[in-house]
């Protein structure tokens, strides 16, 4: 039987021989092909600075510590995201708290995150960092969140792991228009790849620096940054307490070859979604509601079951549709519920908008190389199980 993945990455003979190529030339890893990269995806999106690492994790991590996140500072994001989003933040020592989503977008409510802030300034505890997530590829209304940044004081990063290709009031996601740092995630799954790897962009040069450190030990070999003047061409100085998380010439090799056919994946995925919309009309389901200020990457096309429609339950509709070799998945699992996160004290119930999405949820295959065929097929299937 055939199976049909969920997601899955898009390789060119281009793509392979740009890697070859890297592969017989003098660098691996710390070359000239990493600086390309990261100029490619900073001049696509608007912005002015690049930081390839590699992974998104990596890059959520650093972006946390570019912005002083520490052990008496608090950081919030959406329940509904993968547990990197919040784990950046407990890797520095800081508090992670939530706020919920609103359930047309699934991205983080506006409406919400207002309520909380007014409450966290009454009791002196505002967020130093927030980190609105922008699922399946479709951008969050980052305008209303950079207003509320300016007034409560914090620090906006963008999780855009979903979303690079995707635009938000005509700009490119990424370009820093109204946040302090963009992350992208170049994961096999993810519009464009990397294999492993992810990247933070930035207009800040302050943060640009740091950020440069962190992902190499915390070392720079730039002179007006030491504390004391260069003892030869072979001299650095640790300044930070940073990490290995550098991304290879290899990888970039991959990435930068992929950038040349991003608006291709991208328009490819949103005629997918859009032949979805329609053949899909009528089931008893819960279609993806774009938002008129965004163009989404569709990293996802999630589906939400209307219960009191079908006799079925979420489990078995999603198992018959595993068993029909369609690879549906689940994003995401409420971060709140994880025993890590109950251990610190949240539990079901906190965030019934994240839970309820997470109770009647299925992500569909969506992926640029998809076929015609194996589109009908899933929404032949998915007729059959659900009427």
């Amino acid at each position: 039987m055939k199976y049909i993945p969920y997601g899955r990455q898009d390789i060119s003979q281009a793509d392979i021989e740009a890697v070859i190529e890297v592969l017989q030339s003098d660098w691996l890893t710390q070359g000239p092909t990493i600086e390309q990269f990261e100029q490619k995806i900073a001049e696509y999106c608007g912005a002015k600075y690049a930081v390839a690492v590699n992974s998104a994790t990596s890059a959520l991590h650093i972006a946390c510590m570019a912005a002083g996140l520490g052990p008496d500072d608090l950081l919030w994001t959406s329940p509904n995201t993968f547990v990197a989003s919040a784990n950046c933040g407990r890797y520095c020592g800081a508090t992670v708290d939530f706020v919920d989503i609103d359930f047309r977008t699934y991205n983080m409510s506006i409406e919400k995150l207002e309520q909380k802030l007014i409450v966290a300034k009454k009791q002196d505890e505002l967020p130093k960092v927030v980190i609105p997530v922008h699922f399946s590829g479709q951008s969050c209304e980052m305008d209303r969140i950079s207003i509320l940044a300016k007034e409560y004081g914090f620090t906006v990063i963008e999780d855009a792991s979903h979303a690079i290709g995707g635009r938000y009031k005509g700009q490119k996601v990424g370009s820093g228009a109204y946040s302090d740092m963009t992350v992208f995630s170049f994961h096999p799954v993810k519009v464009v790849t990397t294999a492993e790897g992810g990247i933070v962009l930035t207009n800040k040069i302050e943060l640009y620096e740091k950020l440069i450190r962190f992902r190499s030990h915390g070392i720079t070999r730039k002179q007006e940054l030491m504390t004391e003047e260069s003892h030869g061409p072979w001299y650095y100085q640790q300044l930070d307490l940073g990490y290995n998380y550098r991304m290879t010439d290899i990888q970039a090799a991959l990435g930068l070859s992929q950038m040349d056919r991003l608006d291709e994946f991208v328009t490819r995925r949103q005629g997918i979604a859009e032949k979805y919309n329609e053949e899909l009309q009528g089931l008893p389901i819960v279609l993806p509601w774009q938002h008129p200020d965004t163009y989404s990457a569709y990293h996802l096309y999630v589906i939400c079951l209307e219960e009191d429609k079908i006799t079925k339950k979420h489990k078995q509709v999603f198992e018959e549709l595993r068993q029909a070799g369609i690879g549906v998945n689940l994003h995401y699992i409420p971060v709140h519920t994880q025993p890590y996160y109950r251990e610190l004290g949240f539990d079901w119930g906190n965030f019934p908008v994240s839970e309820y999405y997470y109770q009647t949820t299925i992500s569909i295959p969506m992926y640029s190389a998809m076929t015609e065929v194996d589109q009908d097929y899933v929404i032949k299937t998915l007729k059959e199980v659900l009427v």
